[in-house]
C-alpha cells in the first residue's frame, strides 16, 4: 500500500459524454470524452462511472407498459402508494422486502445491497413510461471495462461504478460504489498505529465509497450531464477487490 495521504486528489469530469443508448460501447465513449476533455490516462488513474450510463449501455431499460404486476405487487403498490408495475420490477430485482410503508419500499437487492426501490430509477431516463434497473453484475461490468482499457492502452487503471444510495442512520443519499475493479474497496486498518502508537482495534474504511461520494459531487444529480469522472492521485495500491466486499453480512446488520 502506498502513502494513504496524497498531496492532491484531482476529480476531473469528462466532457462530451453523449446520451448513452443500449448497445453503445462505453470504452469508445470514454476515450472520446478523454480526448474532448484534453486528458490522457496515466498510471494510477481511477475512472468513476455513473450507474445510469452502464445500465443504459447494457440495455437495462424497461418499458412499464410491458410489465404485468403480480398479486403481491398490487398489494405492495396499494400499501406504498406506488405504481404497481414499478413495484413488480422491484420484486423481480429483490431477494427480500424489508420495509413497505406509504412512499417507501426498501428491499434487499439480489446483489446484496439494501436499497429503496431496488435501485430502480426513472430520473434522467429517456421515455415517459420507462424505468432503469441496475446492471446485472456491476463488478463484472467494471472488470470488463478495465480489461478493455488495458487492451487499448496497456495501462491498468481502476474502474468504479457508482450510484446514489441512502443510509439507514443518516438523511440524504451519498455516492456509493456498486461495482469495482482494480483498487481496494474496503481497507482494514486494524493493528496499524495511531498518532500515539496505539494499534487501531476496529477501524475499517470504505475507501471505494469515499471516492464514490467525492466523484458524485463533481457528477451532480440532475441535468449536469457529467457521468464520468477521472480521479487522479488516489493513493492506494491496486488490488482485485470488488464492491461485494462493502456489503455488510446479514448477521452483522443491526438494522434488519
Amino acid at each position: 500500500m502506498t502513502d494513504a495521504s496524497p498531496d492532491e486528489l484531482r476529480l476531473i469530469p469528462l466532457r462530451g459524454v453523449p446520451w448513452v443508448m443500449p448497445g453503445d460501447d462505453l470504452a469508445d465513449i470514454l476515450f472520446a470524452a478523454l480526448a474532448t476533455s484534453g486528458q490522457t490516462l496515466q498510471v494510477g488513474d481511477v475512472l468513476v462511472l455513473a450507474q445510469k450510463i452502464v445500465s443504459k449501455a447494457e440495455g437495462r431499460l424497461v418499458h412499464l407498459p410491458t410489465v404485468t404486476p403480480s398479486t403481491r405487487a398490487e398489494e405492495l403498490a396499494q400499501k406504498t402508494q406506488k405504481d404497481a408495475r414499478l413495484v413488480e420490477l422491484v420484486l423481480l430485482e429483490s431477494a427480500e422486502v424489508l420495509r413497505a410503508v406509504p412512499g417507501v419500499l426498501v428491499v434487499a437487492h439480489r446483489l446484496g445491497m439494501v436499497l429503496a426501490n431496488a435501485g430502480i430509477d426513472r430520473s434522467n431516463v429517456d421515455g415517459h413510461d420507462c424505468a432503469l434497473l441496475l446492471p446485472v453484475d456491476p463488478d463484472a461490468s467494471s472488470g470488463a471495462l478495465r480489461r478493455e482499457i488495458k487492451a487499448r492502452t496497456g495501462l491498468d487503471v481502476a474502474v468504479l461504478i457508482i450510484d446514489s444510495i441512502g443510509r439507514a442512520w443518516r438523511m440524504g443519499t451519498v455516492g456509493t460504489t456498486i461495482g469495482a475493479s482494480g483498487l481496494p474497496t474496503l481497507l482494514n486498518l486494524r493493528g496499524t498505529p495511531d498518532l500515539f502508537g496505539r494499534p487501531l482495534e476496529t477501524t475499517e474504511i470504505g475507501m471505494a465509497d469515499e471516492l464514490a461520494a467525492a466523484a458524485s459531487l463533481v457528477m451532480g444529480q440532475g441535468a449536469e450531464g457529467r457521468p464520468i469522472v477521472l480521479a487522479r492521485g488516489v493513493p492506494y495500491a491496486r488490488t482485485e477487490a470488488s464492491a461485494k466486499n462493502l456489503i455488510r453480512p446479514r448477521d452483522k446488520d443491526l438494522f434488519r
